[in-house]
């Protein structure tokens, strides 16, 4: 059985190569990448390899598989990057601000005293997310 996808997904073409990515790491059901368009140091995304829009639609087996990198990625990048602290979000739909259809989580480490803005606003250096990309699978659990 083949998994969901569409051609049309930036996460699937990433999944299947077509884009190039800062990837941290992959299991069969999940890849970890750094974010593009990070809102602070070490900005990640948890994507299932599966192709499913939203929380709406992911089975509740992917979905906890999710949670349970989401938290994986975070305790790396906190031993990583020694941030003061982290933001794990998912959107769901326009109105929730979700601009990329293929269910993801946003894994932020953040500071103090650091303005908490959006993501998607500037592009980062793809040399510099490799690097933190490389920092972050150095310590992996």
């Amino acid at each position: 059985m083949t998994s969901p996808s569409d051609p049309d997904c930036v996460f699937c073409r990433i999944r299947d190569g077509g884009i190039p990515a800062a990837v941290i790491y992959e299991t069969d059901e999940v890849m970890a990448i750094m974010d593009a368009f990070p809102s602070s140091k070490g900005h990640a995304l948890v994507i299932p390899k599966a192709h499913y829009p939203d929380v709406f639609d992911m089975p509740p087996e992917l979905l906890a598989t999710c949670a349970k990198e989401a938290q994986r990625l975070a305790r790396a990048q906190r031993k990583a990057l020694q941030p003061d602290g982290a933001t794990v979000t998912q959107f769901n739909g326009a109105a929730a601000g979700q601009t990329v259809y293929h269910y993801h989580v946003h894994v932020t480490p953040r500071w103090e005293g650091q303005s908490r803005r959006s993501h998607g606003k500037e592009a980062a250096d793809p040399q510099e997310l490799k690097t933190l990309a490389e920092q972050i699978r150095a310590v992996l659990d």
